[in-house]
This record gives structure tokens, C-alpha cells and sequence, in this order.
């Protein structure tokens, strides 16, 4: 085995299944070590030496980097992006692996986190599998910008944009950063970072990313009602009729997870909605949870406190409990990606057994084999755009 492909081996171990969030492969058997170098792998490994040197190890692969520099060699280091017009971002023959997106964007749009949207297509598909309006992407799905970090996702002083996710491709890789708004960006500063090889296991999976909203939701009950009046705590809901839909998918992958982002149209705790995940087609889910600040690994409706963890957060709360109150959200599956075989679909109540009519914004985060199912329409960049909606009754 030569070195670039030893080293290929290396890096997707690193990137990919240190995270546990890319490949599809069934483990095989060690093989038994036939070389030198076979036998002191075999035994740093045993000695529990291996991990700590994964970053001391030498690489092969090819880096590359492309951002938007000035390539005149002046200062004027950002693109502008007109109303209707594209960027494109990255774009790549060949195989390898994006490992990092940064933006940051000068704009007089107050409303660019979402009218701008990030699409990214594998290999030649038709269609994109990515698909998200920029701040959502982020984590920012309420349109404005706050600090956090998170394992895949982070916003840096003072509107730095950043994403870590493990972005594989076989053949090619295509990046664009769509204006769908009214009012021009004067200037869009990106980077991204990727790794090429000589080619890509066939057994990783491709990732995807999918915005959906419901703005309102169509609450089954009254708004004047509270969580725990009976005609609302009585209520049964076994197969998650109803369910706000974080993503329904068709093919051999796995769920890492979601970016979640609530506007409160009633007064009241939103959030004792649970989570119920149906896998390769059930009936009724075989993953159902115990509330919504539960499923993002909180507790007793977050204390009204903000957070941002490595897999779980809820970076962003004002007005917490009542009309008008606003959060962020997030949890990563990392440590273990909910696997599926032909089909999965993610959703969430809207308040106990749906009873609420709150907002919605959300983006789904998976790897799958392709060819992927067809993508919602995206709403309108007027409509993204999150605030309080009038309710009746």
C-alpha cells in the first residue's frame, strides 16, 4: 500500500469516523500484521497511543483553499452579490472532502441571514443536498447574529460564520451562494477549506442539509388553552399525527442531527412537544421522547437560561414563556448518528400532541447514499424572514 493511500485511510478516519457521522461501512475483522509497520500500528494501538498521534502523523492528501481574495494582490478581499445573482463558492473536479465554511457579510439587507441561501450539489446530481437559507445554515434561524459554539457550527466576533461538517464528494463538488433578497450585498467575504484525493471509499455517505418552516403551525386546539388544562394534557398522540416534519428521507444513512428556531405566537412554555423519529417505515416510532428542552438535553424548560454545548444548546432566548418570545436551538446525534436503512422521517410535537400554533424554522443535517428525495420548495425570501403571526380563537 503506498503512502497517498495510507494517508487517505488516515484522514477519512480522522474527518469521518472520529465523529461517527459520515461512513456506512459494516466494521470488518483486524487484519492480521504482516510488516513492521503493521505490527508498531498494532501495538500503539493497544497501548492506547494511536489517538495521540493522529495529528503528529504526515500527510499526502492535496490542500486547498479557496476564498475570496483579492486576485489583484490589493486589499479589496470580498465579492458583491447583486439581487438574483450567484456565487459560486467552490467548485471541484475529482474527489475529496470540504472540511470548513467561513463567511462573514457587509450588507445594508437587515434581513441577508435569510434571504441569502447556501446550496451545495455532489457528484453531479441534478438537484442540490444542500439547500438552506444562509443564517439557518448557521445556526441563526431567526435572522440575527449571536455568539456561540458548537461542535459543527460556531458565530465569532463580531459576525464570523463557521462550519465544520465532513462535506464528501467522488467526481465533483459544486458550492453557491444565491441573493434572494431586494437589496444588494456590498460584500461577501468567504472561505473554504477541503482536502483532495485520489479517490473516496465507496461506502461514505454524501452530506445533506434541508430548511423547512411553518410559520404558524396549525395549532389542533385553541391558543387560549395552557399546557396542562385537561382538554390539552389528555390528549394521546401514539403515531405523531400532526408532527412538525424535520426531515423525511429515502435511502441507507444516518441523522446527525438539527438547527431549530421558535418564534411563540401564544403565551405559555412551547415546548412539551416530543420528538419522534420513524425509521425504515414504522407505524409508530421506536425513538419517542419526553419534551422538547429534553431533546435538545436541557431541563424544565431551560430555566430561561441560555446555553451552547458541544452537542446540545439553546444559545438564544429572549422573552422566554411568553407571545413574541424567540430561541435557537440545536442538537448533534455525534455520538451516535441515528442510522437507517431505505427511509427515515424526524419530527417534533408543536406543544402536547400538537396543540400549539408557535413558528417553526428549522434545518435538518444527515448523510446518505444517493440519489436523495426531492427537497420541499424553499418558501420565499419575504416569508422566511421569522416574527410573530396573529392567531384566531
Amino acid at each position: 500500500m503506498n503512502d497517498a493511500k495510507t494517508d487517505r485511510r488516515t484522514l477519512l478516519g480522522g474527518l469521518l469516523a472520529s465523529a461517527a457521522i459520515v461512513g456506512l461501512a459494516t466494521p470488518q475483522a483486524e487484519a492480521t500484521p504482516h510488516t513492521a509497520a503493521e505490527s508498531l500500528s498494532k501495538s500503539l494501538k493497544t497501548e492506547g497511543i494511536e489517538d495521540a498521534l493522529a495529528l503528529a502523523r504526515l500527510r499526502s492528501y492535496r490542500t486547498r483553499h479557496e476564498s475570496s481574495w483579492d486576485r489583484t494582490g490589493g486589499n479589496d478581499d470580498a465579492r458583491p452579490l447583486a439581487p438574483g445573482a450567484s456565487l459560486t463558492l467552490f467548485a471541484a473536479q475529482g474527489a475529496g472532502v470540504i472540511t470548513h465554511l467561513w463567511f462573514t457579510i457587509a450588507t445594508e439587507d437587515a434581513t441577508h441571514l435569510k434571504s441569502m441561501v447556501l446550496r451545495a450539489w455532489w457528484d453531479g446530481e441534478a438537484t442540490p443536498s444542500v439547500e438552506v437559507p444562509l443564517g439557518d445554515f448557521f445556526g441563526l434561524g431567526l435572522g440575527d447574529y449571536f455568539l456561540y459554539q458548537s461542535q459543527f457550527t460556531s458565530v465569532a466576533p463580531i459576525k464570523g460564520l463557521n462550519a465544520y461538517f465532513p462535506m464528501p464528494f467522488a467526481s465533483a463538488a459544486l458550492i453557491t451562494l444565491t441573493n434572494e433578497g431586494a437589496i444588494k450585498a456590498d460584500s461577501v467575504y468567504f472561505a473554504v477549506d477541503a482536502v483532495e484525493l485520489d479517490a473516496l471509499p465507496a461506502d461514505v455517505g454524501r452530506f445533506h442539509a434541508q430548511y423547512r418552516q411553518a410559520a404558524p403551525l396549525k395549532g389542533e386546539m385553541s391558543p387560549r388553552l395552557g399546557d396542562y388544562e385537561p382538554a390539552v394534557s389528555e390528549r394521546k398522540n401514539l403515531e405523531g399525527a400532526g408532527n412538525y416534519v424535520y426531515l423525511e428521507a429515502v435511502g441507507h444513512g444516518h441523522f446527525l442531527g438539527v438547527h431549530h428556531a421558535v418564534v411563540q405566537n401564544q403565551e405559555g412554555w412551547f415546548g412539551e412537544g416530543d420528538e419522534m423519529y420513524f425509521i425504515d417505515g414504522e407505524r409508530r416510532p421506536s425513538w419517542n421522547g419526553t419534551g422538547s428542552e429534553d431533546f435538545f438535553n436541557g431541563a424544565w424548560n431551560f430555566g430561561q437560561q441560555s446555553f451552547a454545548y458541544q452537542r446540545n444548546g439553546a444559545p438564544y432566548m429572549a422573552a422566554a414563556e411568553h407571545a413574541g418570545g424567540r430561541y435557537c436551538l440545536y442538537r448533534w446525534h455525534s455520538e451516535a448518528p441515528v442510522a437507517f436503512q431505505h427511509a427515515f422521517r424526524a419530527t417534533i410535537e408543536h406543544g402536547h400532541a400538537n396543540h400549539r400554533s408557535d413558528s417553526y424554522y428549522t434545518t435538518a443535517f444527515w448523510y446518505q447514499s444517493e440519489p436523495h428525495a426531492a427537497f420541499p420548495a424553499l418558501p420565499p425570501a419575504a416569508e422566511r424572514v421569522a416574527g410573530v403571526k396573529r392567531l384566531d380563537g
